[in-house]
């Protein structure tokens, strides 16, 4: 077996919304997942829709740099 480069990367997925309202009064903090992509396949950055429980409800969490 090769042992290269890791394929299989762990990522940070943040809710966009909380960070573009720059964690206004309403808000306690960001939400943010811990997840894996195969970087050969998706090379580019990952977006999905999660829930956020500081928005409370369901936005786009997008992938941000360690």
């Amino acid at each position: 077996m090769a042992k290269g480069k890791d394929v299989r990367g762990i990522v940070i997925l943040q809710c966009t919304s909380c960070v573009r309202n720059d964690f206004n009064k309403e808000s306690r903090g960001t939400s943010r997942y811990i997840t894996q992509k195969n970087r050969h396949n998706t090379p580019s950055r990952l977006e999905l829709r999660k829930f956020c429980p500081y928005c409370y409800k369901h936005t786009i969490h997008g992938e941000i740099k360690k």
